[in-house]
């Protein structure tokens, strides 16, 4: 089983769209009203596992503040405001989908930036630092830049959103991080980063799946009847992607070295689709499965913009250099 589970992780660029197709085939032939009891539990299983292989101790290491602090600077200091102008840009009538634009753009950095960052051959103690902080303090942030940016469009309540991402983000946080200290006084941490701690970004791949399936589903009516929708959703996210791309790349070379820079790439590109799409349908109701179905897109455009990257990264940054042989031992006589 857990094969299967690494094998869809790895070809997320296929198993997305082929769940947002079954998503939508059930719901134009199916009642979908009891997929809303299911929301929760993939939540909890899109959240939970991507947490207990989080490597909280790695913040307090140094070496890269420049790049954490750029990444940072990035991250909440443009991307949110890129997403929030697109959104006002595209979908000027339908602020929910503005919303899920914004969401997408407001917490950055997944276990994705940490696997991209090692297939470009970037630094890859950076790229944990990026994900830890991205997730703490972009959860913290979400519910303060939705109010200061949308509150006026959209209906909420400040402490209902902060509560629902308490229980989205920081409860599964905090279990995720017992049961890693419990697994690591059981059975060793070279034994949990070996066999046990791999298995878990399988799980939360399950939980992504199918809140995906989900989204589409409830929306899958709404979509045959307008089947423009989705090319007026990946418009608007191909900007805001490659915007993204060009700005922390034109940063990244100019003020970094390579392996870091790589890092900040991807460190401030890739987003946290999985609480995104978590926040939306967990804590706007009905009108949350519009933003649902703009985080589902959004998935398509990161893993394969993120796949294409690494193949251009020799030619942006340069070739790795190569590591330093070892001495080789005498010849016996």
């Amino acid at each position: 089983m857990f094969r299967l589970l690494g094998m869809l992780t790895r070809n997320l660029i296929y198993a997305i769209p082929a769940m947002m197709l079954a998503g939508f085939a059930y719901g134009l032939l199916a009642d979908t009203a009891w997929l809303k009891a299911m929301i929760v539990p993939f939540t909890f299983l899109m959240v939970y596992p991507m947490m207990v292989t989080l490597k909280v101790r790695k913040v307090f290491e140094g070496g890269d503040a420049k790049a954490q602090i750029l990444t940072q600077l990035i991250n909440f200091g443009l991307t949110p405001f890129l997403a929030f102008g697109v959104g006002l840009l595209f979908f000027r009538h339908n602020p929910y989908m503005a919303l899920g634009l914004l969401l997408a753009g407001l917490v950055p950095t997944s276990g994705m930036t940490i696997s991209w960052t090692g297939f470009a051959k970037g630094n890859m103690s950076a790229a944990i630092k990026m994900t830890v902080i991205g997730l703490v303090a972009g959860s913290l942030a979400t519910p303060f830049y939705v109010e200061a940016l949308m509150g006026a469009a959209i209906p909420m309540q400040l402490s209902a959103v902060i509560k629902q991402i308490a229980v989205i983000v920081f409860l599964p946080m905090a279990l995720g991080y017992l049961t890693q200290r419990w697994l690591v006084s059981r059975y060793g941490q070279q034994r949990f980063q070996r066999d046990l701690g791999p298995k878990f970004p399988g799980l939360s791949t399950v939980g992504v799946l199918g809140i995906v399936f989900v989204a589409l589903a409830l929306k899958a009516r709404t979509i045959a009847a307008a089947p423009g929708l989705l090319l007026e959703i990946l418009l608007p996210l191909l900007l805001l992607y490659g915007v993204n791309f060009f700005v922390s790349t034109v940063i990244g070379k100019a003020l970094l070295p390579r392996g870091d820079a790589i890092a900040l790439v991807y460190g401030s590109v890739m987003r946290n689709l999985s609480i995104a799409l978590a926040i939306a349908i967990n804590a706007f109701g009905t009108q949350g499965s519009d933003a649902a179905l703009v985080i589902a897109m959004a998935y398509i455009v990161q893993v394969q913009s993120a796949a294409w990257y690494v193949r251009f990264t020799p030619k942006v940054f340069g070739l790795p250099e190569p590591e330093p042989e070892s001495k080789q031992a005498p010849q016996p006589a």
